[in-house]
């Protein structure tokens, strides 16, 4: 499926961690830090996002999903329409919790929040 900008090329995981993630007004929220996949349906269950902490340290890991994610050249990111406000709002947790149980509480509650079509129900 394309983005919004129309890019439809396939990517490696490696060129999408570490990748900045943007608001609308071009300032840098936080990075991909991984991809939570569902092996059985072959399909990105959501992206991890790292937002906040220095080094780490007081990071926040937000699972967003992958169609809010539009990657944009210029921007060398992936830019997300929300505000921060909204972001701080969402649902987050450590990357443990986010993948408990196969990641499926984790996924159901960004979709919801985001409101993001939920095809899998």
């Amino acid at each position: 499926m394309p983005t919004a900008t129309g890019h439809t090329d396939a990517i490696t995981a490696t060129k999408v961690i570490g990748t900045a993630v943007k608001n609308p007004q071009g300032e840098k929220i936080g990075s991909i830090k991984d991809i939570l996949l569902a092996k059985t349906d072959n399909r990105i269950m959501f992206a991890i996002v790292g937002f906040d902490g220095i080094f780490g340290v007081g990071e926040k890991f937000h699972p967003l999903p992958w169609a809010v994610l539009d990657y944009q050249e210029g921007e060398n990111a992936y830019v997300v329409p929300y505000t921060k406000e909204q972001l701080e709002a969402a649902p987050h947790d450590s990357v443990n919790e986010l993948t408990r149980d196969d990641g499926m509480a984790a996924r159901s509650r960004a979709y919801d929040y985001y409101e993001v079509d939920a095809d899998w129900r």
